[in-house]
């Protein structure tokens, strides 16, 4: 794990006792999110850290399974990559200056490494969200994978 944010948040509505904790934790190129709400904060904290537990196991399960697959010239790789993203970090801000947003509107900025409609579905799974924006793997086209509301994924790409 490299870095996590935490935000824990207290409804200002004192007829509506929402207490929010929001954990997001990027491990190794991958982003795992969990967010829950209660009447109490520290019941919030339990639940995400619950939820956060279940889904690190989940992501260090397939991480592992994935591993034991591959020999060992893939792990020098993987060492290799994850030196070059400490230098790719950089320069997603380089030449960059910030400056806040218009109410209402929340920018995020994140690389896209190319992936399968596979790994981006269990991205989605860890990040605790609807959807999750991915660049292909194969003519690196941006696509939208999503949750049905009857089950299964579906993905939203451009109609050539």
């Amino acid at each position: 794990m490299k870095e996590a944010d935490v935000h824990l948040s207290v409804a200002r509505n004192p007829r509506v006792p929402q207490q929010s904790a929001e954990v997001t934790v990027f491990a190794n190129g991958t982003v795992i999110r969990a967010q829950e709400r209660s009447e109490n904060l520290y019941a919030s904290i339990d639940l995400v850290a619950n939820k956060l537990a279940r889904q690190l196991r989940k992501y260090k399960e397939r991480h592992n399974n994935h591993h034991s697959h591959n020999n060992k010239s893939s792990k020098s790789i993987k060492t290799e990559e994850t030196q070059n993203h400490a230098s790719s970090d950089n320069q997603l801000i380089e030449g960059k200056e910030p400056h806040l947003p218009s109410p209402g509107i929340r920018r995020k900025y994140f690389e896209m490494t190319p992936m399968s409609i596979e790994t981006a579905r269990a991205q989605l799974d860890l990040i605790d969200h609807d959807f999750y924006l991915f660049r292909e793997e194969k003519g690196s086209a941006l696509r939208v994978i999503y949750k049905r509301n009857h089950g299964g994924y579906g993905v939203i790409q451009e109609k050539i």
